[in-house]
Formats: C-alpha cells, structure tokens, sequence
C-alpha cells in the first residue's frame, strides 16, 4: 500500500512537471499550443457572466443586512411610542395595533426577500465555482494533449533513431490524452453558452420578485401610516378642544373670544399641516348678525357662505370650499351643540354635518 502510494505521489509530481515545462516552452514559442477561438469567446463570457453574480450575490446580501436593520430601528420606534403614548389618549389601542401591522409588514418583507429572492441568487451562483473546475481541468487536459503531440512528433522526426515501441507507445498516450481532452472540451462548448444565455431568464425572475414584493412592503405600510397619521390628527384636534387640558385650581376666568382664521393669516405657522389642524381646531360663537330669514324652508335658521375653506376633521363634520352656500339647522340634539359649531346642510349637495362658524359670513 505504501508503494502504491508512493508511486501515485510520484507520478502526479511527474505531472505537474511536465505540465509546467510544456507552459514554458508554450510561452517561449518554441512549441505550438491547440488554439479555439470560439472556447476562448465563451470563457470571456463565463469570466464576465461569474464577475456579474458574484458582484450581485454581494450587494444583495448588503442590501438584505440593510433591511433587517430598518426592520430593527422600525421595532424600537414604535416600542417607544407605545410607552410613551398616553392610555387615555384617543387611538391609544389603535396605535398598537397598527404598530402590530408594521412589525408584521417588516418580517414577512424580509422573510420574502431571503427565501424568494436570495436563496435564488444563491443557487444561481453556486454554479460558476463547479464550471471553473471544469475549465480548470480542461486547461489541463490540453496541456496534456500538446504534450504527449509534441512528444510523438519528436519520436518521429528522427528516423535514424526511431524507436517503433516507444513510438507506439507514445501514439497510444496521445490517443488517450486527446480522446479525455475532447471530452471535455466538447461537454464545455455546450455547457458555457447554454449557462450564458441563462443569465437573462434568471434576471429577470429575480429582479421581478424583488420589485414586486418591495412594490406590496411599500404600498401595505403606506396604508398603515395613513392610519397612524389619521390616529395622531385626531388627538391634535382633540387636544385643541381642550380634551386634555389640565383644569387649573385657580378661580375661573371669563372665557376668551374664539379665535377667528384671519387671526392665523398674520402668524407664521409650523408647516401647512399645523396650519390646517389649527384652522380645523378653531371655535367661534354662533351668529345670526346680518343674517336674512325671509322666504327659507322650514327648518333653516339662515343661509352663510363659506369665506374660509374647511377640511372635515371628523365624521360628523362638513368639508366645503370657499363660496359655498350653507343653510344652518337646529342640532337634532341639543346636548351635542358645541360652543362656535353650527349644525348646516350644504346646498350643493345636501351634505349634513358641523362646522365652525367663524369660517362663514351670514347672508
């Protein structure tokens, strides 16, 4: 066992001997090498092809560490506000919830990239370290195959010192490195172009994937922080109404005037958002002051129009643009009256609802 052993050690040492002596004398020019144009145009394409995946597989994975690190931040964001965000307030239940609904958005975005998109990818490039092996040892076939070529030839070139049994034997050697080199050479003129043309497919499977479950992630938590922001305007607008306004143990003070919009025009507002929620907030006793009461149908107090424009806060509330025509009612219940709110019937549409009355003029 030992010798054989040994014996094997040897003739692989032989191999890479005379391996490297026929690469010398290759570059040297003093022997010629088999040349294939065409297997050379496909090794490009394979180099260029196993650069591109490998570039991909990379940035993928960058991109997927990326994720989960959002999907991380996003997490302690909303823990947070969860903590922070007061029992009593309005939406207090429904922002958990939601915040339910992004952690689940999160996981089931990424879950989705990994296992539909990554593991793709992945297996897509496990090819190329198998194909180059192949090319690898086709490479060293070939040297093989000069080799035992030039050998034979220079066997026979010297005829006063030809010796037919070394000559035959050199033939047979030859025969067998050529038949294993086209072998393998044949298998590869199939297998690179075949593996070339793939790459498109595959691109764009994956990247149809990727679009798609980013186009679902995004559009889904759109939704949610539509609700989320719906849940924070109407605690804004809860507190301006003095929903949570701490009652101070001091003697009470005549109420102020409500504040009219033309008092906002001449301040400088955080955003047009705020701006809005101030407006929305607003409210301003009833007035009757000008008003006509000839010739109305029953029920209607007078008739305003709209000098302001009014975005309904609420469900109960009436949303109108400037000029709007508004025939103000009795509230069907008297308790629900609040004070600076009207309870009107838009002409335009016969739309019932609240609305600040400081946002219209009398007619």
């Amino acid at each position: 066992m030992a010798e054989s052993k040994g014996a094997l050690i040897a003739k692989t040492v032989q191999k890479h001997a005379g391996r490297a002596k026929e690469k010398f004398l290759q570059n040297l020019g003093k022997v010629d090498r088999t040349a294939d144009d065409i297997f050379d145009e496909h090794l490009q394409n394979f180099t260029r092809q196993q650069n591109a995946a490998n570039r991909l597989q990379k940035e993928f994975n960058n991109y997927i560490r990326c994720i989960r690190a959002c999907h991380a931040a996003s997490k302690s964001l909303f823990d947070s506000l969860n903590e922070i965000y007061e029992s009593n307030w309005s939406g207090h239940e429904l922002l958990y919830v939601q915040a339910q609904n992004v952690e689940m958005l999160w996981h089931d975005f990424g879950h989705k990239l990994a296992d539909q998109v990554l593991v793709p990818l992945n297996s897509y490039q496990s090819q190329f370290p198998e194909m180059r092996k192949k090319i690898e040892k086709r490479g060293r076939k070939l040297v093989d195959f000069d080799s035992q070529r030039h050998n034979f030839q220079s066997l026979q070139s010297n005829p006063k010192k030809r010796d037919d049994i070394k000559v035959a034997k050199s033939k047979e050697m030859l025969e067998e490195a050529k038949r294993t080199y086209e072998v393998l050479n044949s298998e590869l003129h199939d297998e690179l172009p075949a593996l070339y043309d793939s790459r498109v497919l595959f691109l764009v499977t994956n990247l149809q994937t990727l679009f798609s479950a980013e186009q679902v992630f995004h559009a889904e938590t759109s939704k949610v922080y539509s609700e989320l922001e719906a849940i924070v305007d109407k605690l804004a607008t809860d507190c301006q109404r003095g929903a949570y306004t701490v009652k101070k143990s001091s003697p009470t003070s005549p109420k102020k005037s409500p504040t009219s919009p033309n008092s906002t025009m001449n301040s400088t507002p955080s955003s047009p958002l705020a701006d809005q929620r101030i407006w929305n907030g607003l409210k301003a006793p009833m007035h009757m002051k000008g008003a006509t009461t000839d010739n109305l149908p029953p029920g209607v107090l007078y008739r305003v129009k709209a000098t302001y424009k009014y975005t309904r806060e609420d469900v109960d509330e009436l949303s109108f643009e400037v000029g709007e025509i508004i025939r103000v009612v009795e509230y069907d219940d008297l308790e629900e009256q609040e004070e600076g709110w009207l309870m009107g019937i838009k002409e335009s549409n016969g739309e019932k609802g609240m609305f600040p009355a400081n946002f219209t003029r009398p007619i």
